[in-house]
């Protein structure tokens, strides 16, 4: 007499139930990144270097997104076309970034695209580095 099982284990893999896993996987690791980026808390650091000569060109950036050409306001517009105009006979273009602790990424990052696209070298203004050594 031959017996037959009733329950056979079918051979066949389903990829639904992993393809779940995987998802909610990937929706974890996606959602759990972009909080880690918008949680930074940070404090930029302070300097050490050489005092910067009076002569060097300085645009400085407000926290409320102004900017300051040598100290005098000038509009968002006008600030490609004034560099231009002021490094046309420069050799080696330089401009520094003087920007507020507050200011907004995008607005120090504008400069730094004008300088990319006409190879200006930038220079970042900080404050400097009071050593603890005595």
């Amino acid at each position: 007499m031959k017996l037959r099982s009733r329950n056979r284990v079918s051979p066949e893999f389903s990829m639904a139930s992993i393809t779940d896993v995987i998802f909610l996987l990937l929706t974890f690791f996606m959602l759990t990144a972009s909080a880690n980026q918008s949680a930074l808390n940070i404090k930029l650091p302070n300097a050490k270097g050489q005092e910067m000569p009076t002569e060097r060109v300085y645009i400085g950036v407000s926290m409320d997104g102004k900017y300051f050409l040598n100290k005098k306001e000038i509009a968002k517009n006008e600030i490609e076309t004034t560099l231009k105009t002021l490094f046309s006979t420069n050799s080696s273009p330089t401009f520094v970034i003087a920007a507020d602790e507050e200011a907004l990424h995008k607005d120090v990052v504008f400069l730094m695209d004008i300088a990319n696209r006409n190879k200006y070298k930038v220079l970042i203004a900080t404050n400097p580095h009071i050593s603890d050594d005595k």
